[in-house]
């Protein structure tokens, strides 16, 4: 029976409308709290605190211990705009005191003639914040403040709960005023929050009704110690976390249970085109590529449809195993559609592909978006008429006006930079074809469980024999001459290097080396008795082919490259990257270049120049590609680093960033979370309409149209 998509419930639409409903909400207040995505109701619930404060622990002035957030009470005694002594910039200093000392409040970004009034001599104040020492003088900066006492100065929200909650504020909008209408959405709100997750479940993990932890979690009870305080808010934001870790894997385990009860093409393997290959190959394919072909050759002589992703690390002979299975699918004359994220990644595959594809006398097409219209049409009708085995493409591929005489099998790299809704595109375009997702970064456990939760997996974990481990050092601009004395040594010793710019040509608004004019500086000035190459996405790709084949075939020492050399290129004899401006690549950009080099017998060197200006974050990263060629270990790094959104560019792939869940923290939780959904999935009666109606609404308004879940039988 089908799981069709009904109504928003009366409590849902409530949930989702606008800010303004909610009194002491103003024009101006709801325009502050769009620009930080706070736009509907159900948007500032789930907007939580970051922390609170025990305004039962409060010191006098002389007990502060320096270098620790203290809340105390105190008087103005003086208040004022004066210039720092350090520098000509104007400051705003208040200063306070109790009888038992005095500290100076601080703040650096403000209004005077608002502080001005804000402040008068006289008042008195709970100030929050962390205490600094600069000599004997004691400082805390752009402290949070509670008014007490005075007309409307006495916090009713304080004097009901001492833990107050510290939310995340925008320009225009104080704590005082986030307490206060926080309170009146969660009294007035939070009850229309339900999340319908079985019982059995929220009581075997002991978890709280969806409106109980919000209301904990906004209003926290007091309890009569902070460690009481400390566990109740624990539990509720785990169950939050539960709450949204359980959706997400339900939707993931009906889309892959869909998959498998869809009738797929049930192929036989021939051998017709894949042993001729492995004659045609100059290496033996190794045990774990051989396992995981064999893997996917099961799933393509299964009647279900394939949906399996290949993880396997720089240079493990990922696109060597697609090419296997796109043979199986042409054995059984079906086509193969291979697509990429980028121009460059889906040229290099075409490259590669049309090399062995021509030599087995099958054809391959290239298509993209920067074809022009008559190259278009005719690769268009090529593949309606059947002619051409495989096509090779970016987005373009996905396109309406591309149809298939037979589409059997769909290839999708670097899966993390597409979403669910691109694969089921490409699947509508056959009769349920078998899809082969592949991505040469390693993802985290509990991140491929979100991002690839509804595929099999299968990891490629060995290189191929005779690959020598890189050896990685961060090198400063003053160091540059002695990386190009090594590089002199390798290319005497009859080796070949890589130097890679981040820019093609020079631009007004970057200070950026580019690779055309490093490329003239290598050839002219420092090794201009040496014969040095340039490649770059802008050449046609019959001219970047010719390059890349006179590099291999040794006409060149160096090549100069962009960043078009991150994937496909395969130069045994290459043994020595260098890569300019190191610190504007991201850690998984850099493992890839870096796996350009270390590819034959000979030992192997990455050497990451990187400028004088260089952030803390660049510096983390270049550190951690300077202590291991770990894939899974850099991986990690980047995810800690950049955080899931960016790691996986999840605006562009549709995954939801969560809003309370973190994928790193919060690990065993979503473990929990995907066994209790698979187990349900499994259940025959979750998609009757007699039982579980609820859930099925909360999943749907959830996850619908993102999963794609309204096809599900």
């Amino acid at each position: 029976m089908p799981l069709a998509p009904s109504a928003i419930s009366p409590h849902r639409r409530r949930l989702l409308a606008s800010l303004n409903q909610v009194r002491g909400v103003g024009p101006a207040l709801e325009k502050r709290l769009a620009k930080v995505g706070i736009i509907t109701i159900e948007d500032a619930l789930y907007t939580l605190p970051l922390r609170y404060e025990d305004r039962r622990e409060i010191r006098k002035i002389a007990q502060l211990r320096d270098g620790c957030r203290e809340i105390f009470h105190a008087t103005i005694l003086a208040a004022g705009e004066v210039a720092s002594p350090r520098s000509r910039r104007r400051l705003f200093e208040v200063i306070v005191g109790d009888g038992s000392g005095k500290i100076v409040l601080k703040w650096f970004h403000y209004r005077k003639e608002w502080m001005l009034r804000r402040f008068p001599i006289g008042r008195t104040l709970a100030v929050s914040g962390e205490v600094k020492r600069f000599g004997a003088i004691r400082e805390i900066h752009h402290p949070d403040i509670e008014f007490l006492g005075g007309a409307g100065g006495d916090d009713a929200l304080l004097a009901q709960n001492p833990i107050v909650p510290i939310y995340p504020l925008t320009e225009g909008v104080h704590q005082k005023m986030m307490r206060k209408i926080w309170a009146t959405l969660v009294d007035s709100y939070a009850d229309l929050c339900h999340s319908n997750i079985p019982a059995e479940f929220s009581r075997q993990r002991g978890l709280l009704p969806l409106h109980q932890a919000l209301r904990q979690l906004h209003l926290p009870d007091p309890g009569p110690n902070w460690a009481g305080v400390e566990a109740a808010l624990a539990l509720a934001r785990r169950s939050l976390v539960y709450d949204e870790f359980f959706f997400l894997e339900l939707g993931l385990a009906l889309r892959r249970s869909g998959i498998v009860m869809e009738q797929g093409l049930e192929f036989t393997v021939t051998h017709r085109f894949t042993k001729p290959l492995a004659h045609l190959l100059p290496f033996r394919l190794t045990a774990a590529q051989r396992r995981v072909l064999g893997e996917i050759k099961n799933d393509l002589m299964s009647s279900q449809p394939m949906h399996r992703l290949i993880q396997g690390d720089v240079g493990s002979g990922k696109t060597i195993v697609a090419l296997m299975a796109a043979l199986v699918a042409i054995e059984n004359d079906t086509q193969v559609a291979v697509v990429a994220p980028t121009e460059i990644l889906a040229e290099q595959h075409y490259l590669q592909f049309h090399r062995w594809m021509e030599a087995l006398g099958l054809t391959v097409v290239y298509l993209t978006g920067t074809l022009s219209q008559r190259e278009r049409r005719d690769i268009l009708q090529r593949l309606r008429s059947g002619e051409a085995q495989m096509v090779v493409g970016t987005h373009a591929i996905l396109q309406e006006d591309v149809e298939f005489r037979r589409l059997g099998l769909g290839i999708i790299d670097e899966q993390h930079r597409f979403g669910v809704r691109q694969r089921g595109v490409l699947r509508k375009k056959g009769e349920h074809p078998h899809m082969l997702v592949m991505t040469a970064t390693p993802i985290p456990r509990t991140l491929a469980m979100t991002v690839y939760g509804d595929l099999a997996l299968s990891v490629i974990d060995e290189l191929p024999p005779g690959r020598m481990p890189i050896k990685t050092r961060v090198v400063a601009e003053n160091s540059r001459n002695r990386v190009y004395d090594f590089i002199r040594r390798e290319v005497a010793s009859g080796r070949q290097a890589y130097v890679i710019y981040p820019l093609v040509e020079e631009s007004d608004k970057s200070e950026l080396a580019d690779a055309t004019a490093g490329a003239r500086a290598l050839k002219e000035e420092i090794f201009p008795d040496l014969r040095v190459g340039l490649l770059h996405g802008r050449l046609h790709p019959e001219e970047k082919e010719l390059v890349m084949a006179s590099f291999k075939a040794h006409a060149l020492d160096i090549l100069v490259a962009t960043t078009v050399v991150e994937v496909g290129v395969d130069v045994p004899n290459a043994t020595v990257i260098v890569i300019e401006h190191a610190e504007r690549f991201g850690l998984s950009q850099l493992h890839q270049m870096r796996g350009r080099v270390g590819r034959g017998e000979h030992p192997s060197h990455c050497f990451l120049m990187r400028s004088f200006t260089c952030s803390e974050d660049a510096q983390k990263r270049l550190a951690v590609m300077e202590g291991t060629t770990d894939g899974f270990r850099i991986a990690e790094a980047d995810l800690e680093i950049r955080g899931p959104g960016e790691f996986l560019g999840t605006k562009q792939s549709g995954l939801a960033e969560f809003r309370v869940a973190n994928l790193l923290r919060d690990g065993r939780i979503l473990e929990e979370a995907r066994e209790d959904a698979f187990r349900l999935a499994a259940d025959p009666d979750f998609l009757q309409h007699e039982k579980f109606p609820a859930l099925r609404q909360t999943l749907l308004e959830r996850w619908g149209s993102r999963l794609e879940l309204a096809h599900i039988a």
